[in-house]
């Protein structure tokens, strides 16, 4: 039987992948090309194998424990910089939470040990509705938000996404929204405007690429143990301080949690061209290749 898919996505800079086009902004159009249609065709939206629902664990929800939206029809958490335009704290999108599918998550978690949380109040932060808004605008397909881990410890979040695998058996799709290409706030903004051919975005793009070379070889490690033990030490990995700077590793944790809930699966990537550089995301997906 095809398990339903794990996807860890590039969810781009704030709103910019649903605004970007408006402002005549060109950064994000490989990004947001791949949102509207690699994402859902691994997902098999709009074909009888589509996903009865989809887990998305966001990076911009810490709490101590990992805590799940037990919601049916959860808000939409606005939660952009001050600086945006109006227009960003008006984005809507509409679909259904799912309390009895949270509830399979919640009880995946219990038995896992991971002592996880019930909510019902969080909205939908912009990890979850800006990519959503481009990858399944009808929003047919019912989503539960799931948090991270303050700690932001790599065993954790490979344990949750250990539960989460069997959720999988029964066509629940998973995907990790965060940025583990690289995420260092204050060197992106940096890029973005930079010329892509300057010293600056040329030594970047380099530091990037090697990371990502030794970041993907352990996500993509048959094994799940060999696959664990590597990502345990993914602080090892030269430059890991330049890509995730110290104490700010939760772009990185929604790609642990897809690692964690592959099993031996074959992993795939893609990559976005993204401010002189490229962003890589990865897949395990039966039957579908992009």
């Amino acid at each position: 039987m095809k398990r339903a898919s794990v996807i860890a996505i590039t969810h781009g800079g704030g709103p910019m992948p649903v605004i970007a086009p408006i402002m005549g902004d060109t950064g994000h159009e490989p990004l947001i090309e791949s949102l509207k249609t690699r994402i859902p065709k691994l997902l098999k939206l709009g074909t009888p194998d589509a996903p009865r629902a989809i887990v998305v664990i966001t990076p911009h929800w810490l709490p101590e424990r990992p805590t799940i939206s037990i919601a049916a029809e959860p808000p939409l958490l606005h939660d952009f910089e001050a600086n945006f335009p109006p227009m960003v704290f008006e984005m809507k999108y509409k679909a259904p939470g799912s309390p009895e599918i949270a509830e399979e998550i919640y009880q995946a978690f219990s038995e896992a040990g991971l002592e996880p949380v019930k909510d019902c109040e969080r909205g939908w932060d912009h990890g979850i509705f800006v990519p959503f808004i481009l990858i399944n605008p009808s929003g047919d397909v019912p989503i539960i938000q799931v948090s991270i881990q303050r700690d932001e410890d790599p065993a954790t979040h490979f344990k949750m996404g250990s539960a989460l695998s069997k959720l999988r058996d029964t066509n629940v799709a998973v995907i990790g929204s965060g940025f583990g290409s690289f995420h260092n706030n204050t060197v992106m903004r940096q890029l973005y405007y930079s010329d892509p051919a300057s010293e600056d975005v040329l030594h970047w793009r380099k530091l990037i690429a090697d990371w990502e070379e030794e970041l993907g070889k352990a996500v993509l490690t048959r094994d799940p143990e060999e696959r664990l033990k590597l990502l345990e030490e993914w602080r090892d990995i030269p430059h890991s301080y330049d890509i995730h700077p110290a104490g700010e590793s939760e772009h990185l944790m929604p790609l642990l949690v897809c690692a964690g809930a592959v099993g031996s699966s074959e992993g795939k990537t893609f990559k976005d061209p993204f401010s002189g550089y490229e962003v890589t995301s990865y897949y395990w997906a039966d039957g579908v290749t992009v």
